[in-house]
């Protein structure tokens, strides 16, 4: 027996969990939290479960996260049994440890436990439209289903992780400190982000004179956060919540197409490649409208193309100001990745302004199929 064995199994004992372990494994798709499947044995039938150590240095405060997720997967679980759904598979459930919380420290590193999903799988790229429709409907059935959550309850766990405007504030902050000896050489980049500034304000403005209501939002709404079955390839599930916090539902939007539906990976250094698929915004779109457009107010409606634009420069802005700042926070791989990341981005913002009147011909086309 290792020590990671061990230590599992330790952890687990203080999770109430019957049975005798029988194996892991470790899990690498994610790149903050330590994962691992265990399984147990109880009665000759197996069961999993995956154990995770909580990255502690960016969710610096257990408590609050797990008052989120818990809470936020508990009221889940009521609306999708009330709409005939299976709440085990539809969502996450998490085990309490004999301490009554969420979470455990043992031997000074924070863990929890949840059930594993069986006969689910996650995907990293999109080969068809129908799956970025799949993930849209499931983006926009987390919307619909968690429209009305009590919002006080919620805990800002990252501060202003998707205020564009703070975004920029940092930026102009590198630029003046130029630690790494960088500004000079990208003048091009910085005017682009200034001359765009006003955009930043958009979406909060509009909070403001009350048009977008603050909603739950997840705020790393990624193609490979959705489990899909895999029987009927049908998506089925929202995960990794980590940084579920009051926010618009623009920014999760506008995410997923700043992910999905650029026609390369971010990082592509040869922009010719860098285009918006409306084929792909379609397809998604769909999805997300077929679930949640009674729920949505006019302005979030006539947003969401706009919000592609925007959570695209916000992330160009982050890999532009890390870049200045002598690629300190993003994982690079050479010395000018993050400027290569913000030009790539900054192409689609570009792309995106070129065929933002079709983005919206397409919403309004869509929107009036489910309303």
């Amino acid at each position: 027996m290792n020590n990671i064995e061990k230590e599992l199994i330790e952890v687990c004992r203080h999770f109430n969990i019957g049975g005798e372990f029988h194996s892991y494994k470790i899990f690498t798709d994610g790149h903050i939290n330590t994962t691992y499947l265990a399984e147990f044995v109880e009665r000759g039938k197996f069961r999993k479960f995956l154990v995770q150590g909580i990255n502690v240095h960016v969710f610096k405060n257990p408590k609050e996260l797990m008052e989120n997720i818990v809470g936020v997967t508990d009221y889940l679980r009521g609306k999708i049994s009330a709409s005939g759904g299976n709440p085990k598979r539809e969502t996450l459930t998490f085990l309490q440890a004999d301490n009554g919380k969420y979470y455990f420290y043992h031997l000074g590193k924070c863990w929890r436990i949840y059930h594993f999903i069986d006969h689910s799988y996650t995907i990293n790229k999109i080969e068809q439209p129908i799956i970025f429709e799949r993930a849209g409907k499931s983006f926009g059935l987390f919307q619909k289903h968690l429209d009305g959550y009590p919002m006080d309850t919620l805990h800002e766990t990252i501060k202003d992780f998707h205020n564009t405007p703070k975004r920029i504030e940092a930026l102009e902050k590198s630029v003046e400190l130029d630690t790494a000896g960088r500004a000079s050489f990208v003048r091009e980049e910085i005017d682009f982000v200034l001359s765009r500034k006003n955009d930043a304000e958009i979406i909060i403005n509009l909070h403001k004179e009350g048009l977008i209501p603050l909603r739950v939002t997840h705020n790393d709404t990624k193609l490979n956060n959705i489990l899909f079955d895999e029987k009927t390839g049908d998506s089925i599930c929202v995960i990794d919540l980590d940084t579920i916090m009051p926010g618009f539902s623009l920014y999760d939007f506008g995410d997923s197409i700043r992910f999905g539906a650029n026609t390369t990976r971010e990082d592509d250094d040869n922009l010719e490649n860098v285009n918006v698929s409306l084929e792909l915004f379609e397809a998604f779109t769909r999805g997300f409208l077929s679930a949640c457009a009674k729920d949505l107010t006019e302005a979030e409606v006539r947003h969401l193309a706009f919000s592609a634009k925007l959570m695209t420069f916000e992330c160009g802005v982050r890999f532009l100001t890390d870049y200045l700042d002598g690629d300190v926070y993003f994982k690079t791989a050479y010395q000018e990745h993050n400027l290569v990341r913000a030009r790539n981005q900054f192409k689609l913002v570009s792309e995106i302004e070129n065929n933002l009147t079709a983005m919206n011909e397409i919403v309004d086309r869509i929107y009036k199929e489910y309303i």
